[in-house]
């Protein structure tokens, strides 16, 4: 469930890394669902509980995948031991999303893809902390 606001650590990590975060919120899925929502051709599912949560169908029936990982924003600890499970947590992504961008789409059957998408989901990320 969104909470309406972007966690102010995240915020922080995205600025120290120079993406720009104005006008940045969190999203309920019902903004993409309707009819006047911009059309998606993939769908990524993040929350490591959201595997387990029923998810929309969505509309024009784009690829969809859970790439869990483990919520930042719930890490407790100092303020540094924070900071690195979102640190964390944008690696993990980040990877995933760069496997992804070099995947030679337009010579991929969609059975495929799924495949290659869920793999995606499932590798253990080399850069996160054991």
């Amino acid at each position: 469930m969104p909470k309406g606001e972007v966690h102010p650590q995240a915020l922080n990590l995205l600025r120290s890394l120079h993406y720009p975060t104005d006008g940045l919120r969190s999203k309920s899925w019902e903004e993409f669902s309707g009819p006047e929502a911009p059309k998606l051709d993939f769908v990524f599912t993040v929350c490591d509980n959201a595997a387990a949560e029923v998810c929309p169908i969505w509309p024009g029936q784009p690829m969809t995948a859970h790439w869990g990982v483990p919520d930042p924003a719930a890490a407790q600890g100092s303020p540094a031991e924070i900071g690195a499970a979102f640190a964390d947590t944008y690696r993990m992504l980040n990877s995933r999303i760069s496997l992804f961008m070099n995947l030679p789409l337009a010579s991929l059957d969609r059975l495929s893809l799924q495949r290659r998408l869920d793999d995606i989901g499932h590798r253990r990320d080399t850069s996160q902390k054991a």
